[in-house]
């Protein structure tokens, strides 16, 4: 994988940040931070989720797929990957922005988590009235 051509995409969600790269004639190998997707995402829904940006596009198995995601939590990352993935896609073939848009994959989810208020437990939860 070191020198063949590769497409590059950024992916965002929560607090987690994903770097993909798609490497042309690949296998279908799908690594994540060194380590087996299969291994680093155990819920096999988020696999199935992140293998759902190659399905809708018809790319299945064209591509070697490198991951480092970093910050936030399970679904965050799996998110960011999926961003990520469909943005690299769209830079090697143009053409499938049209598919792409229409399954939501292009869209970044912008909800983050409310930051706390003073003089509150968490964002908006207030400390228990006491009347006397």
């Amino acid at each position: 994988m070191a020198d063949t051509q590769y497409f590059e995409g950024v992916g965002r969600r929560k607090a987690s940040t994903a770097r993909v790269r798609l490497y042309l004639n690949g296998e279908g190998n799908f690594v994540v931070n060194n380590k087996p997707l299969e291994k680093y995402l155990a819920r096999s829904i988020d696999q199935v989720e992140i293998d759902n940006v190659f399905k809708v596009t018809g790319t299945q198995g064209q591509f070697d797929v490198s991951v480092k995601v970093s910050g936030g939590g399970v679904t965050g990352q799996t998110d960011s990957i999926r961003l990520g993935i469909a943005r690299a896609l769209l830079k090697s073939d143009p053409e499938k922005r049209k598919v792409l848009r229409k399954h939501g994959l292009l869209t970044r989810d912008d909800r983050v988590k409310e930051r706390k208020k003073p003089g509150l437990k968490r964002a908006r939860k207030a400390p228990q009235y006491t009347k006397r």
